[in-house]
């Protein structure tokens, strides 16, 4: 059968084209990819193309699908599966397939990624685990499922030692005091979701020097919202203060529990443990771009103050499980994470654009007929559109966050490319 899909060609070398996709084998699945959220990670692949570890050799010539937070719906099973998976079935992909070439969904193969209208879901997906069925009320939370539980690996990374008889915990300090560097990206913005509904932080201070963005993420996770839920939320912007470190120390009662940096930047890691208190965890959780990238530590204090510094990539099988879990259960709200929608067409040129970020998650409706547009820009756009008049009333229905009832008039109402 023919889909249409973004493929990677080479460096910073995207087409969107139409082709044909091999007949499942027996033990394969094909997929309808109803939804993807395009991911920093993307951005990294693209711009390196051959150079990054998880882009095969030879897309040139055998180009790959990109997009790895994925969510939708089986439409066929091989025979060797049918006592498991069912047609019609919801399902999201685990990416990280922890093989030995590195080699993942999104990055790595011709037939399966996030930004396409089918997949063949190949065997060693399924041998891995990392298919997972999700009963969730919508798509684009089935999407956020991957990035979100890349969050929730790094706080079960993190760790604290009782040095009274060296025993480990793992995860970050329940009832501590977080920071989140760089924080009010979407990741960041997961990271507080998380660390007042997940990990139960007394205090989360997030960190930017962007004071839009900052004003972004306390519209969508607020202060009030946290405090109702037990936690201090404060966000701080660091840009012209002379000493952020002094300012930091104070707004912590001398210091964090836990750190996380969410910006690939030097700076931050040193930043991180001058602000640590004692056995405090330091997450590097921000993937450089580049191969090279040192950083400066107070090698006084990881030694005499068990100063720890773990660095977590990606997430497992378990993290996903129990992100679907999270998300049924209504404990954090993956609307939060969502600043803009868009269609398949639109993908490469908001893939470039990463570079000069802005916003937050970009969910891509692969079906639709879309540009990239901004939830802020409903209201504009619906004077003379009544498809964004009516998303811009259900969006701010729900406090200005994307939620389940504007996915679905969306997806009811909005041009299909097929059309």
């Amino acid at each position: 059968m023919k889909t249409t899909a973004v493929r990677l060609y080479g460096a910073r070398d995207l087409r969107v084209e139409t082709f044909d996709l091999p007949e499942p084998g027996d033990g394969e699945i094909l997929m309808r990819v109803v939804a993807d959220s395009l991911c920093a990670s993307t951005y990294k692949a693209v711009i390196q193309g051959t150079a990054h570890k998880r882009v095969p050799p030879d897309i040139a010539e055998h180009p790959v699908i990109i997009g790895h937070e994925m969510c939708g719906d089986i439409v066929a099973v091989g025979s060797k599966l049918t006592d498991k998976w069912k047609v019609g079935q919801r399902v999201v992909i685990q990416p990280a397939l922890k093989l030995e070439n590195n080699y993942d969904p999104g990055y790595s193969y011709r037939w399966i990624g996030g930004d396409t209208l089918y997949a063949v879901v190949p065997e060693v997906v399924l041998e891995r685990g990392c298919l997972l069925p999700y009963a969730g009320d919508s798509y684009y939370k089935g999407a956020l499922v991957e990035p979100i539980g890349c969050v929730l690996r790094a706080f079960k990374g993190m760790y604290h030692t009782d040095y009274t008889n060296y025993h480990r915990t793992d995860g970050a300090k329940r009832g501590g005091r977080l920071a989140i560097l760089g924080g009010a990206g979407p990741m960041g913005l997961t990271a507080v979701e998380l660390g007042i509904h997940y990990a139960g932080c007394a205090q989360v201070v997030v960190t930017d020097l962007n004071q839009d963005r900052l004003d972004y993420a306390a519209g969508k996770c607020s202060p009030e919202a946290a405090k109702a839920a037990g936690c201090e939320l404060v966000y701080c912007n660091t840009s012209g203060v002379a000493d952020p470190v002094r300012m930091l120390l104070e707004l912590s009662d001398g210091g964090f529990d836990d750190v996380m940096v969410m910006v690939p930047v030097a700076g931050l890691l040193t930043m991180a443990e001058k602000i640590a208190r004692f056995d405090g965890c330091i997450n590097f959780f921000a993937g450089p771009a580049v191969h090279d990238l040192p950083g400066s530590l107070n090698l006084y204090r990881v030694h005499y103050d068990g100063i720890h510094l773990v660095g977590t990539a990606g997430s497992i099988p378990e993290d996903t499980g129990e992100t679907i879990d999270l998300i049924e259960r209504g404990v954090i709200n993956p609307g939060v994470m969502v600043s803009h929608i868009l269609g398949m067409a639109a993908v490469p040129d908001t893939i470039y654009a990463m570079e000069h970020a802005n916003g937050a998650k970009k969910v891509c409706y692969n079906a639709l007929d879309l540009p990239l547009v901004a939830l802020s820009d409903f209201a504009e756009l619906g004077k003379t559109d009544p498809l964004y008049a009516r998303l811009d009333e259900l969006v701010k229905s729900h406090g200005n966050v994307w939620c389940p009832e504007a996915e679905a008039y969306l997806l009811a109402h909005a041009k299909r490319i097929s059309e």
